[in-house]
């Protein structure tokens, strides 16, 4: 199983949308991945390793999905939509790492 996380940087000055992220783009990528998407979760970022210090990250989203060739097979198709949909909630430029999860 593979895991695809896409995260937000908590760089100054940004913008970031949850209730649209959570609600509308995370939804949408659901529906338009199908199954080939076994199960995401969405994590919101609220300390840094400090108390009351900042978080690396606003935000992430961590999808799985049985490989890389179903991933890919999977989102391929709709990339441009998806793409085009992150300035409805932020301004961030998004990281995206692909992972071997092992238990």
């Amino acid at each position: 199983m593979i895991k695809v996380s896409v995260l937000y940087p908590n760089d100054e000055g940004s913008t970031f949308d949850m209730n649209y992220y959570a609600d509308k783009h995370v939804p949408m990528i659901q529906k338009l991945l199908g199954d080939a998407m076994k199960k995401f979760e969405i994590d919101e970022g609220v300390s840094g390793p400090a108390p009351g210090s900042r978080p690396a990250f606003v935000a992430a989203v961590h999808m799985y999905f049985d490989s890389t060739d179903a991933f890919y097979a999977a989102f391929s198709p709709h990339a441009k939509d998806i793409r085009n949909d992150v300035a409805n909630y932020t301004n961030l430029k998004p990281v995206t790492q692909i992972s071997t999860v092992r238990a």
